[in-house]
């Protein structure tokens, strides 16, 4: 029997992707394993495509496959995230080493999203920056948006090394940003400042200006640590 006379409480999308989750944990599906087609999925599960796709974005964006451009979608390495670790923020020390650490990594993740970015990809970088958008005209931060969408700039890179070193620092990031949102918001155009900084990477990404993607990311980083640190690290 198909899907689609599924549960009430579930959603068609939700099911497949609960399925798909379980088939990948379970080792069904191989690391870098190419999954079938869209299509192929659609007639398995016998559900429309537009479920299938909507499936695919939630494991795509919970880093359990990534996509090849013109080849599909790929198992990731769950075992990958274990040995990356980083250990726990310890002090300031950490944090800065952080930011000189996203300043050579998210400059270049820029420049190639830039260059190789595709529709989906920028779809969800162009999400992260509403979700930002809505938060700022709240006069809000929200660290989860950020996150979002500085792994979605190095998604769009295609490149795993890439997206996997963002994942394996989350936690690290997601306590700068933290302390960036706190200090901003004292300043009574900070989060708009910020804001328009987010703005100007995706607009540059979606213009394919690799440079001005990348000074633009590199500025980003280095004002976020000044007005985090209060102080100049150049």
């Amino acid at each position: 029997m198909g899907l689609e006379s599924g549960t009430a409480r579930k959603g068609l999308p939700d099911i497949v992707f609960e399925r798909m989750l379980r088939a990948i944990k379970s080792g069904a599906y191989k690391p870098d394993e190419r999954l079938p087609t869209e299509h192929e999925l659609a007639n398995e599960f016998e559900v429309s495509r537009p479920v299938i796709r909507e499936a695919l974005r939630r494991l795509r964006e919970q880093g359990l496959i990534y996509s090849r451009r013109g080849a599909g979608s790929f198992v990731r390495a769950l075992g990958l995230r274990e040995p990356l670790g980083f250990g726990q923020l310890e002090n300031v020390a950490d944090l800065l080493n952080c930011y000189e650490f996203r300043m050579t990594l998210e400059p270049a993740a820029a420049a190639a999203a830039a260059a190789r970015h595709d529709k989906e990809s920028l779809a969800a970088i162009k999400r992260a920056l509403e979700l930002l958008r809505d938060a700022t005209n709240r006069q809000a931060h929200r660290e989860d948006a950020d996150y979002q969408f500085h792994l979605a700039i190095a998604r769009a890179a295609q490149n795993n090394y890439f997206s996997t070193a963002m994942e394996a620092l989350k936690d690290h990031i997601a306590m700068g940003m933290k302390f960036h949102g706190a200090s901003v918001k004292r300043e009574a155009t900070g989060l708009a400042k910020v804001f328009g900084e987010h703005e100007a990477i995706a607009d540059a990404i979606t213009r394919r200006d690799q440079e001005g993607s990348r000074q633009l990311m590199l500025d980003h980083l280095k004002g976020s640590r000044e007005r985090l640190f209060q102080s100049s690290h150049r």
